[in-house]
């Protein structure tokens, strides 16, 4: 389920022109005499109407203060004041005005907020982290990972992968020396998320594993938290350290935690028709 916030208004194509191109929201629905915009897993929509509604703030906020340092450059002209932390909230913000007078504000949250962001978006944003936080992930957003995390599809439904956490710090640093630079990320995290399948109940053991690994990094990212594919650790010292049997397979231990910083710009990539083959 979702919901749209809806406005009317007097000067519909203005608004048009303004919240596509200086705020950068997609038009999600255009009815002709109603629009209805998009900006992230925000829905919000302008009706043409004999009196304007006016009234409250529309608030757009960011997962980077970088971001709201970008927005700020486009309105510095008509922005009430610069960007500046509000302490009481913990937010790092600025206002300004649409073209009918509505107060915008533009803001980042500078502490852990609950999962918000649209499909596209987790997708499009995810970013592999390197350096954490040391704050503690609470226990009831780890139940909530690892209950979504479960329905990562397997081959047959065999449902062959399964977690483990690892929270003990020098288990931590031992494992993020077993490749070198390669695993050192593991050692940045306050914890480390082991994802392993049973070839015994499967004969895509590897797949499922692999499978259930990304739907686990998806799912921390949904959550604000951080990860890192660490690859080449199925070793047998890693195993008899983690008390995995022999057997079983690891797809990759993962730091996870809450990122120090997230890149502004995605890394680059080739375009679509490189990947669509003919």
């Amino acid at each position: 389920m979702s919901g749209i916030m809806f406005f009317g208004t007097q000067k519909l194509m203005e608004l048009k022109d303004f919240y596509m191109i200086k705020v950068g929201c997609e038009v999600w629905l255009d009815r002709g005499d109603c629009i209805i915009f998009k900006n992230g897993n925000f829905l919000f929509g302008f009706c043409e109407r004999n009196e304007a509604d006016k009234e409250g703030i529309i608030t757009f906020f960011y997962e980077k203060k970088e971001e709201v340092d970008r927005l700020y450059e486009k309105f510095e002209s008509t922005a009430v004041s610069p960007p500046a932390v509000n302490e009481k909230y913990r937010i790092y913000h600025f206002f300004t005005h649409d073209p009918e007078g509505r107060k915008l504000e533009f803001q980042y949250f500078d502490h852990p907020v609950d999962r918000y962001l649209s499909g596209d978006e987790l997708l499009l944003s995810r970013r592999s982290i390197r350096d954490f936080k040391q704050t503690e992930i609470p226990e009831e957003i780890l139940d909530q990972i690892f209950d979504i995390s479960r329905y990562a599809p397997t081959s047959r439904n065999s449902q062959s992968y399964y977690f483990k956490l690892v929270r003990n710090k020098e288990l931590i640093t031992w494992l993020s020396k077993r490749r070198g630079k390669k695993s050192a990320p593991i050692g940045k995290a306050p914890v480390a998320a082991v994802i392993c399948s049973n070839p015994e109940l499967s004969k895509r053991y590897v797949q499922d594993g692999c499978i259930a690994a990304y739907h686990f990094i998806l799912t921390a990212w949904f959550f604000g938290l951080g990860t890192c594919w660490i690859a080449g650790m199925d070793r047998e010292d890693i195993k008899k350290m983690l008390e995995i049997p022999e057997h079983h397979y690891i797809a990759t231990i993962t730091p996870l935690g809450y990122p120090k910083s997230i890149p502004l710009n995605p890394p680059e990539r080739k375009e679509r028709d490189w990947f669509v083959r003919k």
